[in-house]
C-alpha cells in the first residue's frame, strides 16, 4: 500500500463527513512555518467541518497533528471560508456586557462609601426603619 500524503489525508477525512464530496478541494504549500492545507468545501458543508464549536475542525487539526509528527512535518489546516459568504454577527460575552453595564464610579474614601450606604438607604421606602439602622 503506497504513502498517503497529508494533502489527501485531510481530502479523505473530510469527504467522509461531508454531503458533497466532488466538492472538497484541497491546496498543499510549503513555507517557513511548515505545511499548509487549504481545505474548501461546499458553503452547505461548512457546518459539518467546523462542527458544534469548532470541535471538528479542532479534531481534524489533530490528527493532521498526528499525522505530522508521523512524518516530521508540522501541517496547519487553514479552512477556507467560501466566497461570499455570510457570517451571522458575534454575539457580545457576558464579560463585556459586565463591563460596559458595571461602569458606576466606586467610592473612594470610608466616609464617601458610608454617604452612598445612607443615600441608597434613604431611597428606599419600604424597609421599615429599624433596619436601616
Amino acid at each position: 500500500m503506497a504513502e498517503m500524503t497529508d494533502q489527501e489525508f485531510v481530502e479523505s477525512v473530510v469527504k467522509a463527513i461531508v454531503d458533497n464530496p466532488g466538492a472538497v478541494s484541497t491546496k498543499r504549500s510549503v513555507d517557513e512555518m511548515g505545511v499548509l492545507v487549504e481545505l474548501s468545501v461546499d458553503p452547505e458543508d461548512m457546518g459539518k467541518i467546523i462542527g458544534k464549536e469548532g470541535r471538528t475542525a479542532k479534531a481534524i487539526r489533530t490528527l493532521l497533528r498526528v499525522f505530522g509528527a508521523k512524518n516530521n512535518a508540522r501541517i496547519n489546516l487553514k479552512i477556507v471560508e467560501p466566497e461570499g459568504s455570510e457570517r451571522p454577527p458575534r454575539r457580545e460575552s457576558t464579560r463585556e456586557i459586565e463591563t460596559v453595564t458595571n461602569t458606576e464610579e466606586k467610592p473612594e474614601t470610608k466616609e464617601e462609601e458610608k454617604e452612598e450606604k445612607k443615600q441608597k438607604a434613604e431611597d428606599v421606602d419600604d424597609v421599615p426603619t429599624d433596619v436601616l439602622a
